[in-house]
C-alpha cells in the first residue's frame, strides 16, 4: 500500500512547469528541494517523472530533466532568412536529431546593438537563448553574443578556360551545382583550365550566367595534393597566422625551472604514431612502494605546458579560440597553434628540457585511482617511441632504442595497464570497435593504398592512461569549485532506444524496457551476436543509436565512457577544450602565469563550449570529405571493376555501401536494383522487394561494381551484382508501391557519411543471396 502523498505535493503540471524553467539544471533533489519534499515523498517523486518521461513529456540527460528538444542556453546558429515581420530567424549549426525538424530562433536585435553583434542573413553567430511560449514562426528567442562568420559573396570551384578567351567557374559545393559563373578573361587572374579558384560575386542577371571574379589561385587539381585544399576552403578553416601571432610565437623563449618542480630526472617517454611531428604527452609507471597499497602503481601523465606560451587574450589565443583545433588531412595538417610553438617549444623531444603540467595517480591492486596530485614540472623526454616499436619490444622483439628501456620503462608501464585495464573491464564503457582506416599518399601526393592499422595493446595502453588524466582534471576542478568545459556524450534518446529494440526484434533479440540506460545494456546485445553473421549489421545499429559528443560548460556525464564526469586535458596542442582545462587548473591549484582570468565564468566557458563544439564538426567534416574526394581520384581509372562491400546505409534513395579493401563509400540508386519496386523497411534497416520478397539490409555483404567516380564531388556510384537475401513474400509485399527517389544527397546518420551523384544509373538486377558476415572491426583511437 503507497504511503499517502503531502499535503502540499505538486501536480504533474507544476512539475513540468520547473523543469522547463531550470532546463538541464532540474533533477530529483532539486525538484523536492523547490516543492519542500521530504525523503518519503521522493518514491512517490520518482514514480511521476518517470511516467513523465515515458509519454515522452520530459527527457532525461544524465541526472537532470528537461523538456524535449530544449535548446541550451548558449548555441552556434546559422541565420537562415527572416520571418513576415522581417525579424531574423536562425537555426542551430548541428542538429543530429533526424526525425524531428530543427526548431527556429527569433533574433532579438536591440536597439543600441554592441560591436560585432549586429548579424544578418547568412552570417554564423553565437546566441543566447529563452524559450517563447507562443509563436507562430519560433520557439525560441535569442540574442547574438557574437557573429563569429561573416557570409562571403564568394564561391569556390574548378575554372573551365574557353577557346574564345575567359572561361567559367564550375562550383565544389554540391549544392552549389548547376550554379556556374561567367569569367571574363581581364577577371581571370591569369587562372588556367583546372585550377581551383576562389571567385569573388561581380554582377547577378536576370537570365543567363551570374559574373564573377577570380581574387585568388588556390592550386591545381592535376594532382591530389590541391584536393585537401577544396575542403580547407569549402569549410572556411583558417590556414594563415595574423603577423601579430606568428609574432609572439617567434619572440617565445623556452621554459625555465622558475616556478617549476624539477622533473628532469625521471624517465617520461613518448608514444605515438611513427610520422607524428608533435609530441605533446609523455608517460611514465612504477610500483606503488607504499604498504598501504600493495600490488598498486603511480601512474604519471605529463602534457606539454601551452598555457605558458599561450596567454589570455593574445594573438595566439585568439587564433586557437578561431580554429578550436588543428585539422589532419593524409597531406598536411593545418595546426591550431604555430609550429614554432606545436612542433618545437611544446613538443616533448628527447634530450630537450620542456615546461609541462603532470598529474601523478596513485592506482590500487584492483586498478582504481585511489588519489591524484597535478604539478607543474620541467621535464625530459627519455625517448620518442612509436607504438609498434613499444609493442614490438613487449613481445620479445626488442630494437636498439627498446632494448634497454624495456626493464625500466616498459615492462612497469605494461603492469600498470594491466592493472587499470582492470577497473576499465568493470566500469564495462560502450564497446563498439570501429575501423580505422589510413590513406597513405606517395611522394607525388597521389593515393599509394588505404591500410587499416593493427589494434595494438600499446594503443590501449596511451587511451586508458589519458581517460584516467582526464577525468583527474575534471574531478580536481569541480573540487575546487571552479567552472570547466566538460567532454559530455548524451544517452541515447528514448525514440532511438525504440528503435533499436524494433530491430532487435526482427532478429528474435531483446533489449532492457526498465531500469536506468546504461552502455552495459548495449554491450549486452553486442556479446551475443559476436563472431555471429549479423554481428556487423548489429553493430552498425548500436552506432547508429548513440548521440554524438561534445564539449559543454553543463556536466551530463559521457555516457559512452560511463564516466560521470570527464574533461579533455591531454592534448592543448591541438584542442583548445584543452587549453582551457589547463588554464584552469593553474588557476585552481596557484601554479603560476597562464591561468584561466577571473572574468571566466561559467558563462563565458559555455560560450567557448558552444563555438569549439562547432569548429570540431567542421573538422571531421572536411577530413571526411577530403578522405572521400582521393579515394575517389584512386578509383577513377578503376570504372568497371568489380569489389566486395558491405552495405553501411539503406534510405528511400537505395543503398550505401562500403568498400571492403578502402573504405570508400558510395550509393546504389533504388531504381537500379532491378525491375520490381523496393520498399522501404526502417525498422529492418532494409529495402524489401515488393514481388519475390528479396531483401537488402544493412550490414550485408555484396558485390558491386563501380559505374562512375566523380573525383571532385568525391562521389562513387555502384552497381549491385549478388547479396540479395530472399525471404518468403507476405500479404504486405504485394501491395508495394513505386518509390520516388529524393534528389541530391540522402541525410544519413550524423556519424556516418555517405555521398549521392545524381544522374541516369544503369539496371541491374540481384542474382543470388549474399552474406551478412564480416570481420570484427578495429577500434579507432579516441
Amino acid at each position: 500500500m503507497s504511503k499517502p502523498r503531502a499535503r502540499n505535493f505538486p501536480d504533474r503540471e507544476a512539475i513540468v512547469a520547473f523543469i522547463r524553467a531550470h532546463p538541464g539544471r532540474a533533477g530529483t533533489r532539486e525538484i523536492a528541494h523547490e516543492f519542500g519534499l521530504k525523503n518519503a515523498d521522493r518514491a512517490e517523486l520518482k514514480h511521476i517523472l518517470r511516467a513523465l518521461a515515458d509519454d515522452g513529456t520530459i527527457v532525461k540527460r544524465s541526472r537532470k530533466l528537461r523538456k524535449p528538444e530544449t535548446l541550451p542556453p548558449t548555441l552556434v546558429a546559422d541565420i537562415t532568412g527572416r520571418d513576415r515581420d522581417g525579424e531574423l530567424i536562425a537555426t542551430p549549426t548541428e542538429w543530429d536529431d533526424e526525425a524531428t525538424p530543427a526548431p527556429r530562433i527569433l533574433i532579438h536585435v536591440p536597439r543600441r546593438a554592441k560591436p560585432g553583434t549586429v548579424a544578418g542573413v547568412g552570417d554564423r553567430a553565437l546566441l543566447r537563448i529563452e524559450t517563447i511560449e507562443s509563436d507562430e514562426t519560433a520557439s525560441y528567442r535569442a540574442r547574438v553574443i557574437r557573429v563569429i562568420d561573416r557570409t562571403r559573396a564568394r564561391m569556390l570551384g574548378i575554372y573551365r578556360a574557353s577557346p574564345q578567351g575567359g572561361g567559367r567557374l564550375v562550383p565544389v559545393d554540391k549544392k552549389q551545382a548547376g550554379r556556374e559563373l561567367n569569367i571574363a578573361k581581364a577577371d581571370s587572374a591569369g587562372a588556367e583550365d583546372g585550377d581551383l579558384v576562389s571567385v569573388e560575386l561581380v554582377r547577378t542577371r536576370g537570365f543567363g550566367l551570374a559574373s564573377g571574379k577570380v581574387k585568388e589561385r588556390l592550386g591545381s587539381l592535376a594532382t591530389e595534393k590541391a584536393v585537401s585544399l577544396i575542403a580547407i576552403h569549402a569549410h572556411d578553416i583558417p590556414q594563415e597566422f595574423t603577423p601579430a601571432a606568428l609574432r609572439e610565437a617567434a619572440a617565445a623563449k623556452p621554459s625555465a625551472l622558475q616556478g617549476r618542480e624539477d622533473w628532469r630526472a625521471v624517465p617520461l617517454i613518448t608514444i605515438d604514431p611513427p610520422d607524428a611531428k608533435d609530441h605533446d604527452d609523455a608517460v611514465h609507471a612504477a610500483p606503488d612502494d607504499d604498504p598501504n597499497n600493495t600490488g598498486g602503481a603511480i601512474v604519471t601523465v605529463a602534457i606539454a605546458d601551452v598555457a605558458y606560451y599561450v596567454r589570455p587574450e593574445s594573438a595566439l589565443d585568439r587564433e586557437a579560440l578561431e580554429r578550436g583545433n588543428s585539422v589532419y588531412f593524409p597531406d598536411r595538417v593545418v595546426p591550431m597553434l604555430p609550429e614554432r610553438i606545436s612542433n618545437d617549444l611544446c613538443s616533448l623531444v628527447p634530450g630537450e628540457a620542456r615546461g609541462a603540467l603532470a598529474v601523478r595517480m596513485v592506482i590500487d591492486a584492483d586498478g582504481r585511482k585511489r588519489s591524484h596530485t597535478f604539478h607543474r614540472i620541467l621535464m625530459r623526454s627519455a625517448a620518442k617511441l612509436a607504438y609498434s616499436q613499444v609493442q614490438a619490444a613487449i613481445d620479445g622483439n626488442p630494437d636498439d632504442a627498446t632494448a634497454p628501456l624495456l626493464e625500466p620503462i616498459l615492462k612497469p608501464l605494461y603492469a600498470a595497464f594491466a592493472l587499470v585495464k582492470r577497473a576499465r573491464d568493470e566500469r564495462d564503457p560502450l564497446d563498439l570497435e570501429l575501423p580505422e582506416r589510413k590513406i597513405l599518399l606517395k611522394k607525388d601526393g597521389t593515393v599509394d593504398r588505404v591500410i587499416v592499422p593493427d589494434r595494438l595493446d600499446a594503443h590501449r595502453l596511451i587511451e586508458e592512461f589519458m581517460i584516467l588524466a582526464n577525468v583527474a582534471a575534471a574531478e580536481m576542478l569541480e573540487k575546487k569549485g571552479l567552472p570547466l568545459i566538460y567532454r559530455v556524450h548524451d544517452e541515447p534518446t528514448v525514440e532511438k532506444v525504440h528503435n533499436l529494440r524494433e530491430f532487435l526484434k526482427t532478429l528474435d533479440m531483446s533489449f532492457a524496457r526498465s531500469g536506468a540506460l546504461r552502455p552495459e545494456l548495449f554491450n549486452r546485445v553486442l556479446d551475443q551476436v559476436r563472431g555471429h553473421d549479423s554481428e556487423s549489421l548489429v553493430n552498425e545499429v548500436v552506432l547508429r543509436s548513440q548521440a554524438q559528443a561534445e564539449y559543454s560548460a553543463e556536466n551530463y556525464g559521457h555516457f559512452g565512457l560511463n564516466l560521470r564526469r570527464y574533461a579533455h586535458f591531454t592534448s592543448p596542442i591541438r584542442r583548445y577544450a584543452d587549453l582551457v582545462v589547463h588554464r584552469a587548473l593553474l588557476r585552481a591549484l596557484g601554479l603560476g602565469d597562464g591561468a584561466l582570468p577571473d572574468s571566466d565564468n561559467a558563462e563565458t566557458l559555455a560560450e567557448i563550449a558552444a563555438r569549439i563544439s562547432v569548429t570540431e564538426r567542421r573538422a571531421m567534416k572536411a577530413e571526411r570529405e577530403t578522405a572521400d574526394r582521393l579515394i575517389a581520384h584512386f578509383l577513377a581509372d578503376r570504372i568497371g571493376n568489380i569489389f566486395e562491400a558491405r552495405i553501411s546505409g539503406v534510405t528511400r534513395a537505395g543503398l550505401f555501401v562500403k568498400l571492403a579493401d578502402t573504405g570508400a563509400d558510395g550509393l546504389i540508386p533504388i531504381r537500379s536494383l532491378g525491375t520490381e519496386y523496393f520498399k522501404y523497411d526502417e525498422t529492418r534497416h532494409a529495402l524489401v522487394g515488393s514481388r519475390s520478397g528479396s531483401m537488402h539490409k544493412l550490414g550485408d555483404v555484396v558485390e558491386v561494381r563501380l559505374v562512375e567516380a566523380v573525383p571532385l564531388a568525391g562521389a562513387l556510384r555502384f552497381e549491385l551484382l549478388s547479396g540479395a537475401e530472399v525471404r518468403p513474400r507476405s500479404p504486405r509485399a504485394r501491395g508495394g508501391g513505386k518509390i520516388k527517389t529524393p534528389r541530391g544527397r540522402n541525410a544519413g546518420h550524423p556519424d556516418v557519411h555517405s555521398k549521392a551523384h545524381p544522374g541516369r544509373k544503369p539496371r541491374g538486377t540481384s542474382r543470388k543471396p549474399g552474406r551478412s558476415k564480416a570481420g570484427k572491426p578495429k577500434k579507432g583511437k579516441s
